[in-house]
C-alpha cells in the first residue's frame, strides 16, 4: 500500500489557492492547522510528511504544497479515525517497529555525516588507489568446446596456420563472444575463473594456450595484449568510498554500543519456524 494515500490527486486540485491566514503568535510545531472529529493536525506533522515527500514534489514552491499536505493529513486522520476501534496488536507492532527503525537511522545520521568528509575520502583514496601498485589487464580471445579431444584438435589446427577468430565463430560454444572471434575484450585479475586467469598471465601477447580446463568446460585462449590499468580518479569512486567509510563506521560504532550494552536472547532456543506464524496474531 502507497504510503501518501491519495495525495497527489488531493494536491492537484489543492495547487490553485494560497497560503494560510496569519496566526496572532508566531507559529511553532504544535500550531493547529485542522481538526478531525476533534482530533488535531499540527504544523509540526506537515513539516514532517514535507520531508517523506518524494524528491521531485518537495521542490514545489510551499504555497503549491501547505494545502496539499494539508488534505492529505486530513485525509490520512480519516482512515485512521474509521478503523481506530479494530487496532490490533499485529498493528501496533507493526508502528513499534516502523517506528525503532527510524530511530535507528537517526542514531547513524550524525556519526556517518561526521565521518564522511574530505579528508577521509582523500585518504581512503590514496589507500586503496593513489598508494596501489599498477595493475595489469588483458585482452585476450577464447574457444570454448565441451571436451578435451575437440580442444587438441583445435590447437593443433591453430598451430598449423588455421585462423583463431574464425575457428572461434564456427566451434566456440560461448556464443556471445563466437560472434566476435572469440574476443572478451579487456578485464583485470579476479575477473575470470582461477585456470582461465592463471593461462592468460603466463601468455606472452600473440601467444595461444594448450587446452585449459574450467567449469564451463575447455578453452583455448589467445592473449591479444597488455597494458597498466588507468586508475580512477576521486569524482569516479567518491560514491563508493563513501559508503566503504560509512560501512566501516557504522559497524564500529554499533560494536561499541553491543558491548556496553546489557544483551541476553532467550528466544535463540524457540523454533525458527515461528517467524512465519501470523496466526499468533488470532485470538
Amino acid at each position: 500500500m502507497g504510503k501518501h494515500i491519495g495525495f497527489w490527486a488531493g494536491l492537484t486540485l489543492a495547487l490553485v489557492s494560497g497560503l494560510p491566514l496569519a496566526a496572532k503568535d508566531a507559529p511553532t510545531i504544535d500550531t493547529i492547522v485542522a481538526t478531525v472529529n476533534g482530533e488535531n493536525i499540527t504544523l509540526g506533522e506537515l513539516i514532517v510528511l514535507r520531508e517523506k515527500l518524494p524528491p521531485q514534489y518537495q521542490q514545489l514552491p510551499d504555497e503549491m504544497l501547505f494545502k496539499g499536505l494539508i488534505d492529505q493529513a486530513v485525509k490520512q486522520l480519516i482512515l485512521e479515525q474509521s478503523i481506530a476501534k479494530t487496532k490490533s496488536k499485529h498493528d501496533e507492532l507493526w508502528l513499534k517497529t516502523d517506528a525503532r527503525d527510524y530511530m535507528a537511522n537517526r542514531a547513524l545520521e550524525d556519526i556517518v555525516k561526521s565521518a564522511i568528509t574530505d579528508e577521509a575520502l582523500q585518504a581512503a583514496y590514496n589507500e586503496k588507489y593513489a598508494k596501489a601498485p599498477d595493475t595489469t589487464e588483458y585482452s585476450a580471445a577464447h574457444i570454448l568446446v565441451a571436451d578435451e579431444a575437440k580442444a587438441k584438435d583445435l590447437k593443433a589446427q591453430i598451430d598449423g596456420g588455421a585462423n583463431f577468430a574464425e575457428l572461434a565463430k564456427t566451434n566456440s560454444t560461448d556464443t556471445s563472444s563466437a560472434v566476435n572471434g572469440g574476443d572478451l575484450g579487456w578485464f583485470g585479475t579476479g575477473v575470470m575463473v582461477k585456470p582461465f586467469e592463471e593461462a592468460v598471465v603466463s601468455l606472452k601477447p600473440g601467444a595461444v594456450s594448450a587446452p585449459v580446463k574450467t567449469d564451463f568446460g575447455w578453452h583455448i585462449i589467445k592473449l591479444k595484449e597488455t597494458r597498466l590499468a588507468t586508475k580512477p580518479t576521486l569524482d569516479q569512486v567518491k560514491q563508493d568510498l563513501s559508503a566503504e567509510i560509512e560501512q566501516k563506521i557504522v559497524a564500529k560504532h554499533i560494536e561499541k554500543l553491543t558491548n556496553e550494552a546489557k544483551i541476553e536472547k532467550p528466544g535463540e532456543e524457540l523454533d525458527a519456524a515461528l517467524i512465519r506464524s501470523t496466526t499468533l496474531f488470532i485470538k
